[in-house]
């Protein structure tokens, strides 16, 4: 038997006024994103913002549906939508924010599995990581270098 240590280093920020300027900038443009979301059954909202290597930056909010599984995230909107107007841009990095109409989310609210697993497959696409940052509606804001960190043994191509 072999036995590996799986470890990620994460970045926290006490508040977003603390990030690069070009980030603060991003994590607006996540913001105002959020306020686009169709959230009428959850009342949770999230934005995303995702810059490109071409400084093009796309933005995306969440958009449910009464059919739970037809809805989609906010980080897959964004990428997507980058993937199909963008094709041969990479993605740089990628901010969160979200915000719930029945309580004040204070907490950084990371990727869901799903999200986490288009993120990857952009990753490998693009064969260079995706700088992830995320947030609530204000306090901390969490950075990683690459979806890797929070993903470790993410399913791929290789697999297939």
């Amino acid at each position: 038997m072999t036995e590996k240590q799986i470890s990620a280093s994460i970045k926290i920020f006490d508040s977003a006024s603390e990030l690069p300027e070009h980030i603060q900038t991003l994590m607006n443009q996540a913001v105002e994103a959020r306020n686009t979301a169709y959230a009428p059954y959850s009342k949770f909202k999230v934005g995303a913002a995702l810059s490109l290597e071409n400084g093009e930056v796309v933005r995306g909010s969440n958009q449910e549906n009464a059919s739970y599984p037809s809805g989609l995230c906010a980080e897959r909107t964004a990428i997507y939508a980058a993937g199909a107007n963008y094709p041969n841009q990479k993605i740089k990095v990628l901010a969160i924010s979200a915000t719930s109409e029945k309580h004040d989310v204070t907490e950084p609210i990371a990727p869901c599995g799903a999200c986490r697993q288009a993120i990857a497959e952009y990753e490998q696409k693009q064969d260079e990581p995706i700088q992830i940052y995320f947030t609530g509606i204000s306090g901390k804001v969490i950075c990683v270098e690459s979806l890797l960190d929070i993903l470790p043994l993410a399913f791929n191509n290789k697999f297939l």
